[in-house]
């Protein structure tokens, strides 16, 4: 009884201090800090622009804005509902309801902690300085806690600050919300969230910010290619599935009773949601509504397809039939692994990617979670994790010529650069969720629920209520 009293209050305080805190930052960067808006990472101004230089009033591009305004509602669309019911059908029915809830509350949560701090977190550029590595490097500064200094009339680009602000929100909502199929179906709801809320500030953000915020930033110091999320995203989520599937231990039946999906349609459905709203995600990466953007939409469709056709012929031949659930699995490792690559390929390259992420992510959906025995219940790590990885490190061998558009395969400098990266986002993600989740089992007295509630199931114990009527 301590413990559901402590959560709450725990829960309520922090976010009143944080509240305070960017408040009081607030006063202190306003008169001295007007932050300049963080331009697309793909296209960042030289912070080194001489002082006398004159200055180009930037302007707001109405197809621009009204792509990016349709791309982010896209991006949400995959969390509630498109992720929400690809999980809620993997999962047995008495906790489909602990799933949506999980993700919905995660939407919630994080967008009111984007607006205090996260976005300043991960794009605000406060002493950065091009080619420089130091402390902002990591992390952004609070000049734009609270989003001081932003108005409607702020420009990013070509499109309203708001505009970007909202769509780069959408990344951080679904990312935390990705993890939640590792430990699915046995993690108390109020660890869940103090996890996320930690894990998000101190994974999420800096990663977020290494990777996006330009110049002066760690992974665009050393040249990573990231277009839409390989590291920031899914390896990201990924290792912290892994971890967090590990700590909280396996689900009661894990290995000797058959845990299989309630709903097979409700699956198929969220991965068609997800296919949909990847394109947001992808094309609108670009920041903009150009060839770049459409070339991303073309071949998130081909890596998706073909990684989807791929993992279906997979399992057709290893296991006798193919599934509903290996076709809508298989979509996604697809759309994952093309993520990092989307502003850098063409279609030979992402069919590249679609099939080695669908054959590499069914070998580690399968064997190789067998062969070490972790229950990650979702396949986060076997999808999201490996996939990831996959995207990022084919990423570097895949070049495109900008004159005349022939692709080829290089494995050179560019491939350890992403390599760096990827072995960075592991470390870090790494520690981050391991430390987030021994502080969550310390508030919450436990990050695993009781065996009792895991018998009855989530939907009951921890929420009141049950996904369906008898």
């Amino acid at each position: 009884m301590l413990n559901k009293k402590i959560v709450p209050w725990f829960a309520g305080s922090l976010m009143l201090a944080l509240l305070g805190l960017m408040s009081f930052t607030n006063q202190g960067f306003a008169q001295d800090n007007a932050t300049a808006s963080p331009d697309a990472p793909e296209a960042a101004v030289d912070a080194a622009t001489p002082a006398d230089a004159p200055e180009e009033a930037a302007t707001i591009d109405s197809g621009d804005t009204a792509w990016m305004i349709v791309a982010t509602l896209l991006v949400l669309f995959m969390t509630i509902p498109g992720l929400s019911l690809f999980y809620g059908g993997l999962v047995r029915s008495k906790n489909i309801l602990s799933v949506l809830v999980q993700c919905f509350a995660i939407t919630s949560i994080i967008t009111v902690l984007w607006v205090l701090y996260g976005y300043s977190l991960a794009f605000n550029t406060d002493g950065m300085e091009a080619g420089v590595t130091n402390y902002n490097s990591f992390v952004g500064g609070l000049g734009t806690a609270l989003l001081a200094n932003i108005s409607s009339d702020t420009v990013s680009g070509t499109i309203p600050e708001v505009v970007f602000i909202t769509f780069q929100m959408t990344f951080a909502i679904i990312t935390p919300a990705l993890i939640v199929g590792a430990f699915a179906e046995r993690m108390k709801f109020s660890a869940v969230l103090i996890f996320t809320l930690l894990w998000f500030t101190f994974s999420y953000a800096p990663i977020c910010h290494m990777a996006w915020s330009g110049d002066g930033a760690l992974f665009n110091t050393w040249g990573v290619i990231d277009f839409a999320g390989g590291t920031v995203v899914h390896i990201n989520a990924g290792i912290a599935g892994l971890v967090a599937c590990i700590m909280v231990g396996k689900r009661k039946g894990f290995g000797s009773a058959k845990l299989t999906p309630h709903s097979v349609p409700l699956t198929v459905i969220g991965a068609s949601m997800l296919w949909v709203g990847w394109f947001g995600f992808n094309a609108g990466s670009q920041l903009a509504a150009d060839g770049t953007a459409g070339m991303a939409l073309l071949v998130t469709q081909v890596a998706s397809a073909t990684a989807a056709a791929s993992w279906m012929f997979v399992e057709w031949f290893t296991k006798g039939k193919p599934t509903a659930v290996g076709l809508a699995t298989g979509a996604v490792a697809g759309l994952v692994a093309i993520t990092p690559a989307s502003g850098s390929v063409g279609p030979m390259g992402a069919m590249l990617i679609g099939a080695s992420a669908a054959t590499i992510c069914y070998w580690a959906a399968t064997s190789i979670k067998a062969k070490f025995g972790y229950d990650d219940s979702l396949d986060v790590f076997g999808v999201h994790g490996v996939g990831g990885i996959v995207g990022a490190l084919l990423t570097g061998c895949l070049v495109v010529d900008a004159t005349h558009g022939v692709e080829s395969f290089v494995i050179g400098d560019q491939l350890w650069i992403q390599g760096k990266s990827v072995l960075f986002t592991i470390a870090w993600s790494g520690v981050v969720s391991f430390i987030a989740l021994k502080i969550a089992g310390a508030v919450a007295g436990g990050i695993r629920s009781d065996e009792d509630s895991e018998e009855t199931g989530l939907d009951l114990t921890e929420h009141g209520e049950t996904g369906y009527s008898s």
